[in-house]
């Protein structure tokens, strides 16, 4: 496969492991680029037997996927391409979340900065995550657009934290920091910053080394929840919120007030709160 046919992600390979960078400027917004090179990545990768371990991080210390691009507001056909060839029973957010979940390799989150929204679903969705102490952040935050998670997020939230702690996330939409996202059960494990990528490279190094089948054959054993009906309860939920002129306001108030900029990124919470009130 070509590594260089990607303009929004850096991928190496090395011992097994593919190492994906996500590079998206300014702030890894989940656009259409961003989103098909995912896709595109994780199809090619899928029958390659020679990567047993892809690890994913960012080219920017603040921002894992900050969320799903806002700007479709105004552009609701930009996925179109994207949605031709769905599987059933999934929206063009959550063919993504699903394509990873299934993914036959192992598949691991360096988590050093912020993941809203879609990227959070991205974090979830993945085998394992880990965050790096004072540093991430993740969180939930469509309801402060009038919306709810779409891509996935309140099926793969609720797995992995339990129904109450994913209302709590969902309908409080703050940004949970990583000591406090390990104790929930959102990522396997808060460690310090200066130690993230040594932990996560050992984890890598020793599940690519591992004899011949076994990755398969846990994989086999230890299969993804079937989320087919919640999804589409999820969709429906989302959908009948995205039309509402609440969410419209609110996502295009965001956006002129700063979001998807660094600066208003830093505290995305506090400003949408600012155009509910």
């Amino acid at each position: 496969m070509n590594h260089d046919a990607y303009a929004t992600l850096r991928v190496s390979r090395e011992d097994g492991i593919a190492r994906v960078t996500l590079d998206n400027p300014p702030v890894n917004v989940l656009n259409v680029a961003l989103m098909a090179d995912l896709r595109h990545l994780l199809t090619a990768l899928r029958d390659d037997d020679s990567v047993r371990v892809i690890v994913f991080d960012s080219a920017n210390p603040k921002f894992f996927i900050a969320h799903v691009d806002m700007s479709l507001v105004d552009t609701p056909d930009a996925f179109d391409k994207l949605a031709a060839d769905l599987p059933d029973g999934v929206n063009v957010f959550q063919a993504l979340g699903e394509l990873l979940r299934h993914q036959p390799q192992v598949t691991i989150v360096k988590l050093a900065g912020m993941a809203r929204g879609g990227g959070a679903e991205f974090v979830t969705a993945a085998d394992m995550a880990f965050a790096a102490i004072g540093r991430a952040g993740i969180g939930q935050i469509e309801a402060l657009m009038g919306i709810v998670p779409g891509g996935g997020g309140t099926q793969y939230l609720a797995g992995r934290v339990g129904r109450n702690r994913a209302l709590e996330a969902v309908l409080g939409a703050d940004l949970y920091d990583a000591e406090t996202a390990e104790r929930y059960g959102w990522v396997n494990r808060a460690v310090p910053a200066d130690e993230l990528d040594d932990i996560v490279d050992r984890l890598a190094r020793n599940i690519s080394a591992l004899p011949e089948g076994v990755i398969a054959a846990v994989k086999r054993a230890i299969v993804p929840e079937d989320l087919a009906e919640g999804l589409l309860r999820e969709h429906d939920a989302w959908a009948g919120q995205f039309v509402r002129p609440a969410a419209e306001r609110l996502i295009r108030g965001g956006l002129a007030h700063g979001a998807q900029t660094r600066d208003g990124e830093r505290d995305l919470e506090g400003l949408l709160r600012g155009l509910a009130g």
